[in-house]
């Protein structure tokens, strides 16, 4: 008898050991460097997921470890998404993605994660009531075990949708009709994870990414691109965003401001310009040229009217129609004389919301300019009560004039001529524009 319950024993643990292991046992075998208590993701690592939070953090996921943000070291993910695990054996996140702003307000910002057929909708970092549910039930027609996933608002894709990938397959799911369409995108990696950052995608494989269009999955430049040198913060050659250091907001001098009319906000400052309205996606600093390829080194004033940003730079200005992305008008750049009857180099340039007078300001004098007439030539001249201005914007609140690390706000164009008295100046912060207090 004792000799038959051995047999069995040792049948059992053969017929176990034959069969396939686990989730987390795959992952583990994949990816043997999580053996440590803490992966290094500077070594080279493969992503789960990415994704951002309702505040803007950024969380890269591997194995049941996380990184918040682009720089610092891992931590457990159930010690902020605490109930993943009451869930699940934690092995690793399969996709990741936050929704972006909808009709509904009840989604607004959630995060969901994906771990084989099951969905989790986290806000605030606490698992909403009912979740997590099967994938087929949240998102019909959206397959289980996914590799990664990624949102898409109207405007970038052509409804409000969301990415998802298995393979080379990608499925866009319609938010609103609940409809989803399969393409095939062989000539793009397999995506082990996707982000949205600034209104461009992004597939990660292995510890590289490649950039790609939502729609058609073009991808224009050269890649892979190692994820070291832009998305996060390593020694040894590699840093986030090529390791360019935050200015100190005392050092900070503003050479334009302005909004475009699709809401997008910039600051400009030497050869670098700041996005002010993605405060969900962080803060970052990227060449002008990035968004502006025509444009080399700084520029001297910028300012939006209708669907156009110009970009004046010594005695050009340069016109951009405003889409997803900026595209220079034919027949550009012309010469500031001709196409504003004003000779550079200026100062600053702003538009009030709603206006179509520009103020062009050269020194301590104002000029206006009808953007509405023809010819446009200087119909108003006003002296400031500045020597000299580096950036000026004109908004809902009013204008303010930048000089250095400080800025001074009026009422209006014309509160800002008539005065005599400045008023108390105002600090750059590090919350609006990215710099280090």
């Amino acid at each position: 008898m004792a000799a038959l319950f051995l047999s069995l024993c040792v049948c059992l643990a053969l017929a176990l050991s034959n069969a396939a292991p686990a989730h987390h046992d795959v992952m583990m075998k994949d990816a043997p460097e999580l053996h440590d208590a803490k992966p290094d993701r500077c070594k080279g690592i493969e992503f789960d997921a990415i994704t951002p939070d309702e505040k803007g953090n950024t969380f890269f996921f591997k194995g049941d470890h996380l990184w918040k943000g682009f720089s610092g070291s891992a931590e457990l993910s159930s010690s902020i998404f605490k109930e993943l695990d009451d869930y699940h054996d934690l092995g690793h996140v399969d996709a990741a993605f936050r929704m972006h702003q909808q009709d509904d307000a009840s989604v607004h910002d959630h995060v969901y994660f994906f771990l084989d057929d099951k969905v989790f909708s986290f806000y605030n970092y606490t698992l909403e009531k009912g979740y997590p549910v099967e994938i087929q039930k949240e998102f019909p027609g959206i397959p289980s075990h996914l590799d990664a996933a990624v949102e898409c608002p109207k405007g970038e894709c052509m409804t409000d949708s969301v990415l998802f990938f298995k393979g080379n397959e990608t499925y866009t799911y319609d938010i609103k009709t609940e409809t989803v369409k399969k393409k095939m995108w062989t000539h793009l990696p397999n995506c082990t994870s996707a982000f949205r950052w600034l209104e461009h995608y992004y597939c990660f494989h292995g510890h590289n990414f490649t950039r790609f269009h939502p729609i058609s999955g073009e991808v224009t430049g050269t890649y892979p691109k190692d994820a070291r040198r832009y998305f996060m913060k390593c020694d040894g050659g590699f840093g986030h965003g090529g390791g360019a250091r935050r200015l100190r907001c005392s050092d900070v001098k503003l050479h334009a401001v302005t909004t475009d009319d699709k809401g997008k906000s910039y600051a400009f400052h030497d050869e670098m310009y700041l996005r002010l309205d993605t405060h969900r996606d962080g803060s970052h600093h990227f060449n002008i040229s990035k968004s502006w390829k025509e444009i080399s080194g700084g520029v001297d004033a910028v300012f939006s009217y209708g669907d156009k940003m110009y970009i004046i730079q010594g005695g050009q200005v340069y016109i951009y129609k405003s889409a997803v992305h900026y595209t220079l008008i034919e027949g550009y750049p012309k010469p500031l004389k001709e196409e504003l009857g004003i000779d550079g180099p200026v100062d600053a340039a702003f538009l009030c919301p709603n206006q179509h007078t520009v103020f062009i300001i050269q020194g301590q004098k104002m000029c206006e300019v009808d953007l509405a007439a023809t010819p446009r030539v200087v119909k108003k001249e006003m002296p400031i009560p500045f020597p000299k201005i580096d950036a000026g914007f004109c908004d809902a609140d009013g204008v303010k004039v930048f000089i250095g690390p400080e800025y001074y706000s009026y009422a209006s164009p014309m509160i800002l001529a008539m005065s005599r008295i400045r008023p108390q100046p105002q600090k750059i912060s590090p919350e609006k524009f990215a710099c280090e207090d």
